[in-house]
């Protein structure tokens, strides 16, 4: 029984569309893609094309051997080859001739270094490697694997740093492996992660450098929100730190559901734009490690793949102390009465410490945030109701209590002219304007009813976005100025520079701002950290 060219399942002889997925397969493919069942090396079936860039192009592949699903990349650089329809050899003019066998080598070179690898865990395992048709092919898995973008859709569209961690941090070992091999992958995006059927994370759509930047013999493709600055020159040097943007970028979309403005965008206005409400859910070192991988100069950039772990991770006094709990909570009873008897130490004083210690860490991580009802004590003997007005009923014929919300108090006092009595509180709001109602009680639609006393509606107004003050941390550490500044729900960026005067790693000056200003939460904040005193080589 033939097989479909659109999703390799089985359909009947007879039928020309396909009753799983719709694809027609009277239809041809068209040049210079490969015409639907070609054979390559005797056992490769050819379906659909999937997608392509400037060097190479992925079809839909299909092992006859083992009946395997897989993909297959074909060489195929745009504007230095022909092929015709129903055509397998590609043509080069003599005049392209040149690039095209350069072009070639790299390609072939790039996929035998990384097929090098000796964990392939966390990317789309090489299956096979071969040049045929005047071209050269990589057979990769393909088979039980759904997006990331879909992945993220499923989980409400966005995740938690927990779920998250465990997801990335075999991609950042990948990483940093490719580029012990002397190779980058430049173009880690949402668009090239895979999640496979057991939950790990995989990346695909690898790439030569040539097709990752401006400026060489093939048509780049650069990921909108994931690409470096620097991959939009022509020819720049392309490094560790250039991977570490796509990365931080893709983690950035994982865990706001959005990627941040392209580079090009951000040459007019560098903010990340991380909203107040997405600050406060992530761990304070996670969001500074965001903004430290997302820095438009690569030299302010987290530069290598320990200190992105480093950054991304709790400290290493908070992970002891969290090991110790583990390793004593794992303990029998006499093992920790041994343990207790060998250290001298009250084992509820060590439980009370441990308490106090995991509030602290709560506490840096951003999960202490407690927000008072401010409706609270409002109400006669706790309930949430208040007393003047009865709680609503299905068959309630009479009037109700209107929608008041996101309009003005005075607006909404005047309206009532003394009938009902309006008792405002405030509290802190990102999306309400300063003044206007964020909720009422009773809520609209309640039941207004005669009861003899007078009516009351409690509303809580909008004080607009919360403003903290800002500390001064001139002549701190740029970890610990990073932590304080989190810490209030401040986004904290770096520059860097030179400075003969101020110890390297050390704050100079707080950009645009000074301690004691009073800056909107979520807000974006830019220390200047000192590189030490500018070495100079010595004249002989």
């Amino acid at each position: 029984m033939p097989l479909c060219m659109g999703c390799l399942n089985e359909i009947p002889a007879a039928d020309s569309v396909c009753k799983v997925c719709g694809f027609d397969n009277s239809e041809k493919q068209t040049a210079p893609f490969l015409p639907y069942g070609t054979v390559l090396n005797h056992k490769y079936v050819v379906a659909k094309n999937l997608d392509t860039n400037g060097e190479s192009t992925r079809y839909l592949g299909y092992d006859k051997t083992n009946g395997k699903v897989l993909s297959i990349r074909e060489f195929l650089p745009i504007g230095l080859f022909d092929r015709g329809d129903d055509e397998t050899k590609l043509f080069v003019t003599p005049q392209d001739k040149s690039s095209f066998t350069q072009a070639l080598e790299d390609f072939t070179s790039y996929y035998e270094t990384l097929n090098t690898l000796t964990d392939k865990a966390a990317m789309l395992n090489i299956e096979d490697i071969f040049t045929e048709n005047g071209t050269a092919y990589v057979i990769e898995e393909n088979d039980d694997l759904i997006s990331f973008t879909e992945y993220i859709e499923h989980h409400g569209g966005h995740l938690e740093w927990d779920t998250a961690r465990p997801l990335f941090m075999p991609i950042i070992t990948l990483i940093e492996n490719i580029h012990k091999l002397g190779i980058g992958h430049y173009a880690i995006s949402p668009s090239n992660l895979y999640v496979t059927s057991a939950g790990k994370l995989k990346l695909g759509g690898f790439s030569t450098e040539n097709e990752r930047k401006r400026g060489t013999m093939l048509k780049s493709q650069l990921y909108g929100g994931c690409a470096a600055p620097e991959q939009y020159q022509n020819n720049a040097t392309l490094d560790v730190a250039t991977d570490i943007y796509g990365l931080t970028a893709t983690l950035f979309y994982a865990l706001t559901g959005n990627l941040p403005a392209s580079a090009k965008e951000r040459e007019k206005d560098a903010r990340l734009l991380i909203s107040t409400n997405t600050v406060k859910r992530l761990p304070p070192h996670v969001v500074t490690a965001l903004a430290n991988g997302l820095q438009m100069k690569s030299e302010a950039r987290i530069s290598d793949f320990d200190e992105l772990r480093a950054q991304l991770s709790v400290s290493s006094t908070v992970q002891a102390i969290q090991d110790e709990i583990s390793r004593t909570a794992s303990m029998t009873p006499i093992q920790k009465e041994a343990e207790r008897s060998k250290s001298g130490v009250n084992p509820t004083a060590v439980g009370l410490v441990a308490t106090l210690v995991a509030l602290l860490v709560f506490a840096a991580i951003g999960l202490l945030w407690l927000p008072t009802n401010p409706l609270m004590g409002l109400f006669t003997n706790g309930s949430t109701v208040p007393a003047t007005l009865p709680a609503p009923t299905e068959d309630w014929t009479g009037p109700v209590m209107a929608d008041y919300t996101g309009q003005k108090l005075d607006d909404v006092k005047a309206a009532f002219q003394g009938a009902v009595k309006v008792s405002a509180d405030g509290d802190f709001s990102d999306t309400v304007p300063k003044g206007n109602i964020i909720s009422q009680e009773p809520p609209a639609g309640s039941p207004i009813m005669d009861t003899g006393s007078e009516a009351v509606l409690y509303v809580v107004v909008s004080k607009g976005p919360q403003m903290v003050e800002l500390p001064d941390v001139v002549g701190k550490s740029y970890t610990a100025a990073a932590e304080e500044l989190t810490n209030l729900g401040l986004v904290a960026l770096q520059e860097v520079e030179y400075n003969s005067t101020v110890a390297e790693g050390k704050v100079i000056e707080i950009i645009s701002h000074q301690a004691g200003d009073k800056i909107e939460a979520g807000s974006e904040i830019t220390v200047k950290v000192s590189l030490g005193k500018e070495k100079t080589s010595s004249s002989n």
